[in-house]
């Protein structure tokens, strides 16, 4: 008989989709990378904190324990397919007591028990069931798309903390150093060794250094703020853990982004929507059966008042006068089955794009961040040539603030592109689809 029933199913049967895919990314090497759906790569920023904060955000985040539960909705609707849709029926009961004026007292007691089974001879139910399992898929990688979008929030976040701090490190350094050359030019305005357009031109600069900490401060609490989210804690059981500072993460690993037919495995997304296009064309099926009779066996056996009853029979049902709703039904079900495979190319496709637009970003963000090393180091000098020759009396303090304000901003940029850099090779790495197949430990 399951034989016979699977040789009847109407309906396509769902075919991998392929897609013409380049040898390499643009700006990549031919080497794959496999199965990368387990690479811990955070660990790469060899930074404690940041394991924790990863370990404890797979844990807690709303978004992934949301997505954890869909789960389960989706495997109760995966039950109620297969046999369980075939089957119906119950046992019934009752107990009537009656009578009135000049109308003796009588009662009445029936039992029964009707099943019924649907034979699924053009395979409904067996589509249904196909379905809700390509919806179980679907929903299970969905969990994976979650934790990589809560790995790239929180990760972006730490990254734009510890810049943060590094910044107005910076920049406090920046104000002693100003307000140290203020005291100096304001003690040789008392000796007559300068002007007061240079006491002015000191102030100046201090004052706009000062200017720069609120804005810092600013940025700083945003980002402390979204990792508590991120966590689902409030923000002050992890305030002081983070306000005690920390290194800025930096990483100096290679790209390695693989090819593009690496992402039709990893990325999660691509094969949950795979998987959607799967259940799709699976309802193409259902729409297509229903445009056949059914069969269905039922039966009744029963007792009522001590007289025992029964019937057994199979009913018949040709649909006729609904047939141009039917027709359109399963019109609607193809027009949505070949949407959710050009859904499936968008998503290969848009996978592909933010796999090199990560890339080329990070590959010339390294590039910046060597750059920036060689100002600051520049700068410096400048900075130290400067005040030798101010003291000497050779060059004016305008020279000498100058070279100050361009170190400290050489400074900043290399902090802000240090941020980036490691910014591009995380959003690389979420690109690539690593790190979504495991929860990390509590602890690293």
């Amino acid at each position: 008989m399951p034989a016979l029933l699977a040789a009847c199913t109407v309906g396509p049967d769902f075919k991998s989709p392929g897609i013409p895919l380049a040898n390499s990314f643009a700006e990549g090497a031919h080497a794959p990378i496999g199965d990368a759906a387990a690479q811990q790569w955070w660990l790469q920023f060899n930074d404690k904190m940041l394991n924790q904060l990863v370990a404890a955000a797979m844990r807690q985040n709303l978004d992934v324990r949301t997505a954890l539960v869909r789960i389960d909705e989706a495997q109760a609707a995966a039950r109620a397919t297969g046999l369980a849709g075939l089957v119906s029926g119950g046992v019934t009961g009752q107990w009537t007591r009656q009578g009135g004026d000049n109308i003796p007292v009588s009662e009445t007691r029936s039992a029964g028990f009707n099943p019924s089974i649907i034979i699924d001879l053009f395979g409904s139910q067996q589509r249904q069931r196909e379905a809700a399992l390509a919806n179980l898929r679907a929903t299970e990688l969905s969990v994976g798309t979650a934790r990589l979008a809560v790995l790239s929030a929180l990760v972006s976040s730490y990254l734009d903390l510890r810049y943060f701090q590094q910044a107005l490190a910076l920049t406090r350094g920046t104000i002693s150093s100003q307000a140290e050359t203020l005291e100096l030019v304001r003690g040789q305005f008392g000796a007559g060794a300068s002007t007061q357009l240079d006491v002015a031109q000191a102030e100046a600069a201090y004052n706009q250094a000062r200017a720069n900490l609120p804005g810092l401060e600013s940025g700083y609490y945003s980002a402390l703020y979204s990792i508590a989210t991120l966590l689902a804690v409030p923000v002050q059981t992890i305030q002081t853990q983070l306000q005690a500072g920390g290194r800025q993460p930096n990483v100096y690993a290679g790209a390695g982004a693989g090819i593009p037919a690496d992402l039709l495995r990893n990325r999660p997304d691509v094969r949950s929507t795979e998987e959607s296009y799967a259940a799709a064309v699976a309802r193409v099926g259902v729409s297509e059966a229903a445009l056949y009779p059914s069969l269905s066996l039922g039966g009744n056996v029963g007792i009522s008042n001590g007289v025992n009853t029964w019937s057994f029979g199979p009913t018949v049902s040709i649909p006729l006068l609904n047939m141009p709703v039917l027709l359109a039904n399963r019109d609607q079900a193809i027009a949505q089955a070949e949407q959710a495979r050009l859904a499936w190319r968008a998503s290969v496709l848009g996978a592909v794009e933010e796999v090199q637009s990560s890339q080329s970003a990070y590959i010339r963000a390294r590039r910046e961040v060597s750059a920036l090393q060689g100002s600051v180091t520049s700068f410096s000098r400048v900075v130290d040539l400067s005040q030798q020759t101010y003291d000497a009396g050779a060059t004016t303090l305008l020279d000498l603030l100058n070279g100050q304000r361009s170190l400290s901003s050489a400074q900043l940029s290399l902090a802000a592109s240090v941020r980036d850099m490691a910014a591009n090779w995380a959003a690389l790495q979420v690109a690539a689809g690593r790190g979504w197949a495991i929860v990390p430990p509590a602890t690293n």
